[in-house]
């Protein structure tokens, strides 16, 4: 039987993500889906965007990150952290395909039951009404959602759909009655996690080393 396996931030951890793909035993059939932050922070950004460029079972909804770059690349006068930057100058070497590949990542990938969104969903507001930057910043409910303190959006949002979201790193992965959280920190020395849609079974591996500090 075909798999559908939901993975969380990357953020250019390929030597993790190459160990947690062994561990599932990834199938030819099998899908892997992303949560977004693809790159930024880890060690191999290329490698990571080169595996779900050219194999066709891997896709990804866009993060923050890959989405400041994306925005970057338009031309658009954004302002980009130091990790950001450095990314940016690795894509020279093939800009025109890593760009494109960035243009084409949705803010969604709906799967039935579950829905694929790098930092969450406004409670509340009907999916075609979300904001881009909530898909891609939420983590509060307020005024600045992008806060880490006040009431996590996970908690108040009732569904229908289970939101499987990353963006926000968590020792163990974020629960909410429609959500789980599949960012486990891989890139500042936690574990990278994945979560099997058909068997609903959370799988993940310990980080080689932190590559990032926490701000």
């Amino acid at each position: 039987m075909p798999r559908t396996i939901v993975v969380g931030d990357i953020h250019g951890c390929f030597d993790e993500l190459t160990d947690l793909l062994e561990l599932i035993k990834l199938q030819k059939d099998d899908r892997v889906v992303a949560v977004g932050d693809l790159i930024t922070k880890g060690p191999k950004d290329l490698e990571v965007l080169d595996l779900f460029i050219s194999d066709g079972r891997f896709s990804s909804v866009v993060g923050n990150h890959d989405r400041a770059i994306r925005q970057k690349l338009r031309g658009e006068p954004l302002r980009l952290t130091k990790e950001q930057r450095q990314t940016l100058v690795e894509l020279e070497a093939d800009r025109e395909r890593y760009a494109a590949y960035l243009r084409s990542l949705p803010f969604t990938i709906d799967l039935g039951s579950y829905l694929v969104v790098h930092a969450g969903v406004r409670p509340g507001v009907s999916l075609d009404h979300q904001m881009a930057s909530d898909m891609t910043e939420i983590r509060t409910m307020g005024a600045d959602p992008s806060r880490r303190r006040g009431v996590p959006w996970y908690r108040v949002y009732q569904g229908p759909q289970t939101i499987l979201f990353g963006h926000w790193p968590g020792r163990i992965p974020h629960r909410g009655p429609y959500a789980i959280g599949l960012d486990t920190a891989c890139v500042y020395g936690g574990r990278l996690t994945a979560f099997i849609i058909d068997t609903e079974e959370l799988v993940s591996v310990n980080a080689r080393q932190s590559y990032a500090k926490k701000r």
